[in-house]
């Protein structure tokens, strides 16, 4: 058996035997496989998908090549969430500490950005002084203590997952539906939680661009779950535009702090309160009678939620509050046509993000915390001529054509989008 055959089995439409895609991931691992390599195979992935049988041993593989994280030791329900990408998705920051208000314990590793977008760790690595890597004993004891951390994937769990996660971003292979049901949930069943949410975006600015793509993916992971044994349940939620307004590392720290002391954008709190309530009726930490509703959002009436935050971050070695760079460029981009936004191009606004240089173009990249925007109107909202659409902070002025770029990212018309929703199914 050599990579080459694998390469070629796989380019001629044909299934990968177990032993064939352990071969592939643990030949990666120990650096036998070369990174053109595995890109060739992980295009050819791509190109012509993966069984569900295929998928669910590249999984089972992924975690192989690691090893297990050791929660027994934290006390009490542990869940974790999360997020298929998306332009300003910053759920997380929001929804771990709200949860551990609510008494549960989340112990979350999360990844960088990939793509066109943002990725968890790497707007915490815009707080200042914010450790993302700590040893188990300490995430273990942080949980217990505070109720929640956010670390980055340890190099221990799902080993493979690192290199490629980092691979697919560079070589075009991010938006392949085994190639992100396996990365997922070898991270998330690696790290042993009782119940996880999968937060599926479906949209243009979406790995998965229709809402049969997002239920055929929700359903592929709650299966590979419940063949490990772990409860997993699913929220398909509209990346047809950015979540809430901020776009940009720091920025988006900043929002979801706004969020959690109850002056957020309502799209980012709702889709948050929702995933609550999935935990909440899952596991039954709460009497069925309980008001849901008035229970999460007195725990961000009341500032618990931004105090779980608080110690977090502080726990973690982080300070705040966010301050952005002073001598960043501030560009207000207003509208040059009058109607309702029926259609916001979310991909062209994350790729504007990596231009800026708040994401990345290759997996070594360095990437700038502070720069990034604002988008000022949403979906179904009427417009006139000169109202304002973005504040762009960029680290130098912008040039016409990229004026003309963020102008031409909204599409209006004289009647409102009647099929967007926020959120179109719970699984």
């Amino acid at each position: 058996m050599t990579i080459v055959e694998i390469i070629n089995k796989k380019k001629n439409k044909k299934e990968l035997t177990k032993k064939e895609i352990y071969y592939f991931v643990n030949g990666y691992c120990d650096g036998s496989i070369k990174d053109y390599q595995a890109s060739s195979l992980l295009m050819a992935i791509r190109l012509n998908g993966m069984s569900e049988k295929e998928t669910f041993n590249l999984t089972k593989a992924i975690i192989n090549s690691g090893k297990m994280f050791d929660l027994s030791n934290i006390d009490g329900i542990k869940v974790d969430k999360h997020s298929t990408g998306g332009v300003g998705d910053k759920t997380s920051l929001v929804l771990v500490p709200l949860l551990a208000s609510l008494g549960f314990k989340v112990a979350k590793m999360s990844g960088r950005g990939l793509g066109h977008t943002g990725g968890t760790i790497d707007k915490l690595d815009s707080i200042t002084g914010f450790k993302t890597e700590v040893s188990e004993e300490d995430f273990v004891k942080q949980v217990n203590d505070v109720g929640c951390s956010i670390i980055a994937q340890s190099s221990e769990i799902a080993l493979a997952d690192k290199k490629l996660y980092a691979l697919r971003d560079v070589t075009g292979t991010v938006d392949s539906l085994p190639l992100i049901a396996s990365s997922i949930m070898s991270k998330k069943i690696a790290l042993g939680s009782d119940v996880i949410c999968l937060d599926v975006k479906v949209g243009n600015g979406a790995f998965f661009k229709t809402k049969k793509e997002a239920l055929t993916a929700s359903k592929l992971m709650i299966k590979i779950g419940k063949a490990c044994g772990v409860k997993v349940r699913a929220i398909i939620t509209s990346m047809d535009e950015p979540l809430g307004y901020n776009i940009g590392n720091k920025l988006e720290v900043q929002e979801s702090i706004d969020t959690l002391l109850g002056k957020g954008p309502k799209d980012l709190e709702n889709i948050c309160i929702e995933i609550c309530k999935i935990f909440i009726k899952e596991t039954g930490l709460y009497p069925k009678e309980t008001d849901l509703d008035s229970l999460i959002k007195g725990k961000i009436e009341s500032g618990e939620a931004y105090q779980k935050l608080v110690d977090m971050v502080n726990a973690q070695h982080g300070s705040l509050p966010i301050k952005l760079d002073e001598n960043l460029t501030v560009t207000e981009i207003r509208s040059n046509k009058e109607g309702y936004i029926t259609k916001i191009n979310t991909l062209d606004l994350g790729n504007m993000l990596v231009e800026l240089g708040g994401g990345r173009k290759y997996k070594e990249q360095e990437i700038n915390y502070d720069v990034g925007f604002a988008i000022h109107k949403k979906m179904n909202e009427y417009i006139k001529e000169n109202d304002l659409l973005f504040t762009v902070y960029s680290t130098s002025p912008l040039s016409e054509k990229e004026i003309k770029e963020f102008q031409t990212s909204i599409n209006v018309s004289n009647k409102p989008n009647l099929n967007y929703k926020e959120i179109y199914k719970i699984l």
